[in-house]
């Protein structure tokens, strides 16, 4: 085939796809979702995922939610700086020291939703992550919340981390520690994990790494595929200057579900590791993100055409738009076909067989992130695992969405039944 007749081929693809798959208009509004768009629907449900646990309330969400339009931006930022402004305001004006708590939590929570879909360079940005962090632990201080604040050397930076000691018994419990993905903050973990486990007398070692929270905004630092690495530096921190718990159980949330189980595979200190949800090849549901057609314009060297797919489907689909930016942003990489390339690294596939903790994997059955057919393929390749126990989620559950958002509670259940199970506490 003539160079030129590939040319002439590439561009009908373009014209192809921005007519059909590029153009594709949401569906509408079904039942029980908050928008049409599965991006707005889904931060929507994220929010309000920290309802149990004092981060928000669900009159605040379905207001602030009715000034929002799907795929504008700056509304989306706009209603929801404008709540947490709100609700901080009253916590501080409030006297009841745990009714100002909550509030200022709930602030937190409304702060770091509002700053989400910006552009990551947006000046925006700044000022409302500030005020995201500050609004958190002002409020855990007002609430009485006993934690700790920890740095670990990284190199000439470090990570940062959050120690929540449990209460009386927790020591002869393992220790639960717990990473996000890739787009959370250490912040948010509180509400995910530790508040709950402190409920039922488990200690929390919450961190980020690269590519997260502060981390990335503060220093710089962007995503590396060996997730050991930072891991590893952050628990020898913790150990530096606490006992070694009995056990020790990795989580891993969203993209963490790929980040912990590869910690895991080089750092036999962990008994226990979960991957909330699976996510075995990040590669691979990378590239899915771009039909058939595009993937044999990229392989055989028409780079040009999907970056102009690419483009297109930025304008259409507001989801997309955000997943290219904030993949730049997280990796450091310089173009979408560059962050396709470096999500490369991030499989399973060539580790999983040295996990030997016990592994828990979970997943949502309509998932857009993560094809549910990955919880297989991990099964399949934990080979020295001690156990493996998996739960997919269905719809009626609740928790069919990518990590149960929207029902905190239902994968809490699994968890910490799962917990008693494989590490049951033993009375000294």
């Amino acid at each position: 085939m003539t160079r030129r007749r590939k040319i002439l081929i590439g561009l009908a693809g373009v014209l192809a796809l921005g007519a059909g798959w590029y153009l594709t208009r949401p569906a509408d509004i079904g039942q029980g979702r908050f928008f049409a768009d599965q991006t707005y629907h889904f931060q929507t449900l994220r929010a309000l995922s920290d309802i149990p646990f004092d981060g928000a309330d669900t009159a605040e969400v379905l207001e602030t939610v009715k000034h929002i339009t799907a795929g504008d931006a700056d509304s989306w930022f706009a209603a929801w700086e404008h709540t947490g402004d709100r609700v901080a305001a009253m916590g501080r004006a409030t006297r009841d020291p745990v009714s100002r708590g909550r509030a200022l939590l709930r602030a937190h929570n409304y702060y770091r939703t509002a700053e989400f879909l910006l552009a990551p360079d947006d000046p925006r940005r700044p000022p409302s992550w500030k005020k995201n962090v500050d609004a958190f632990y002002e409020g855990i201080d007002t609430l009485g919340v006993t934690y700790e604040r920890i740095k670990a050397p990284y190199g000439d930076k470090h990570l940062n981390a959050l120690y929540f000691p449990g209460p009386a018994g927790a020591e002869q419990r393992p220790l639960i520690v717990i990473g996000g993905g890739y787009d959370s903050t250490l912040e948010e973990l509180y509400f995910m994990l530790a508040a709950a486990a402190y409920e039922r007398g488990y200690s929390v070692l919450a961190y980020e790494g690269p590519g997260q929270g502060s981390v990335l905004r503060d220093q710089g630092l962007v995503f590396t595929h060996e997730w050991e690495k930072p891991t590893g530096a952050v628990i020898d921190a913790f150990l530096a200057a606490h006992p070694r718990p009995p056990k020790m159980v990795l989580v891993g949330v969203s993209l963490g579900g790929y980040l912990a189980p590869r910690a895991a595979a080089f750092d036999d200190r962990f008994d226990g590791v979960v991957a909330f949800d699976v996510f075995f090849d990040v590669g691979v549901t990378a590239r899915a993100k771009l039909p058939g057609f595009a993937q044999w314009l990229r392989r055989n060297g028409f780079d040009g055409p999907v970056e102009a797919l690419i483009d297109l489907k930025t304008t259409m689909n507001p989801g997309f738009k955000w997943a290219v930016e904030n993949g730049m942003w997280v990796l450091g990489t310089k173009g979408p076909l560059e962050t396709l390339d470096a999500f490369a690294a991030y499989t399973l596939e060539p580790v999983a067989s040295r996990i030997k903790a016990d592994v828990l994997i979970l997943a949502g059955a309509d998932d857009h992130f993560v094809p549910v057919a990955q919880v297989g393929q991990f099964e399949k390749a934990l080979t020295q695992a001690r156990s493996v126990t998996s739960v997919i989620y269905d719809r009626d559950s609740g928790g069919a969405e990518h990590c149960q958002l929207g029902a905190q509670t239902l994968w809490h259940a699994t968890f910490f039944d799962w917990l008693l199970q494989k590490f049951p506490v033993v009375a000294s």
